[in-house]
This record gives C-alpha cells, structure tokens and sequence, in this order.
C-alpha cells in the first residue's frame, strides 16, 4: 500500500526552480479581468443618446431654437460693431456650424433608425409568433366545435324524445284499439270493480 500511495503523489518543485516559477492558473475559477488601454463603452447607452438627441432634431422646439440662434447671430453680426462682429456678411462660420451640425445629425438620426427596425423587426416576429398560436389555438377550437357537433348529432334532444314518445303513444292506441275490435282485452270492466283497487 505504501508504494501506491508515492507514486499517486504530486511532485512538488524545490530549489531555485521552485521560487522562479509563476503560479498556475486554476481551472476552476475565471481569469481576472485584463486592463485595457482604451476605455469601455458601453453601446447601448451611445444608442439611447442618439436617440434622444435624434428625437430631440425632430421636434419644433429644435427648429424654433435653430431659428432663433441663426437670427440673433445673422443680427448681431449685422448691427453690433466692427470689433464685437465673429463672423461678416457672406456668414461662413454660421455656414460651417451649420454643415458640422448636419453632418453630425444624419448619422445620429441613422443610428436611431437602425434601432428602431431592429426593434420594430423583434415586435414583427413577436407578432408572427402569437398569431402563428392564434391561428393554432382556433384550429384546435374549431376541431373541438365540429366534434362535439358530431357528437351532439347523436344525442337524443328533448325534442327528438317527445316526437319518439309520441310516435310510440300513437302505435300503442292503434295496437289497443286493434285488439279492442278482435277482442283480445275485456271492452268493459266488471261493475264490482272500482278503477283504483287493482
């Protein structure tokens, strides 16, 4: 037994080879987290941003404040004097603040737009999805419906009773009448005889 057991051992490194090795990592447990030189961002904040700021570019609150920016700034580069001006009549800064806001604008507005057909594309199946059980959910009533019709096919009604009762009522008097006139039962019943005492 004492063999068995040296041999299942570990072998544990001692000496110089032992201080300069680094320890292994377990499997059993998650790496820890390596640090990245850029930062983290996280996409689906960028996207609410966009979002907004694109919502925001649609409204008319956006186009009154766009208008009344470019008109104080068409005025005061107008009126105000010489030295306060930043930008003279042909208003190529207002023009270059103008297209930077554009171009800023078309891709966030894109941006929302793909989030809202993903989104509107996820409803869509979603909605394939519950009329696909709608439709299955009224097959199976519709089979369910049909079968109990067949089954109430065969069942006798109240109606279908009171006709078979009367039928049978009608054949009985035509038996009793038809053995009154050959004489099977009695026309008459005895005078000594009242009708309860049996």
């Amino acid at each position: 037994m004492a063999p068995e057991r040296e041999g299942t051992r570990e072998r544990v490194a001692s000496g110089a080879t032992a201080a300069t090795r680094a320890p292994r990592a377990r499997l059993d447990q998650p790496r820890p987290p390596r640090r990245r030189i850029l930062p983290e961002w996280d996409p689906e904040a960028f996207g609410r941003l966009s979002e907004r700021i694109a919502r925001f570019i649609g409204t008319g609150r956006f186009l009154v404040w766009m208008t009344v920016v470019i008109v104080v700034w068409v005025l005061w580069n107008i009126a105000a004097p010489v030295d306060l001006r930043w930008d003279e009549y042909p208003f190529i800064f207002l023009t270059l603040v103008l297209s930077l806001q554009a171009s800023y604008a078309a891709p966030l507005i894109l941006l929302a737009q793909n989030r809202q057909d993903d989104r509107d594309r996820v409803n869509l199946e979603q909605d394939r999805k519950q009329n696909e059980r709608s439709i299955a959910d009224t097959e199976y009533l519709t089979r369910e419906i049909a079968a109990l019709r067949i089954g109430l096919g065969e069942v006798a009604t109240r109606d279908w009773m009171r006709s078979e009762l009367h039928d049978l009522m009608k054949e009985l008097e035509e038996r009793h009448d038809g053995h009154r006139e050959h004489g099977v039962f009695p026309a008459d019943r005895s005078p000594g005889r009242d009708v309860d005492d049996r």
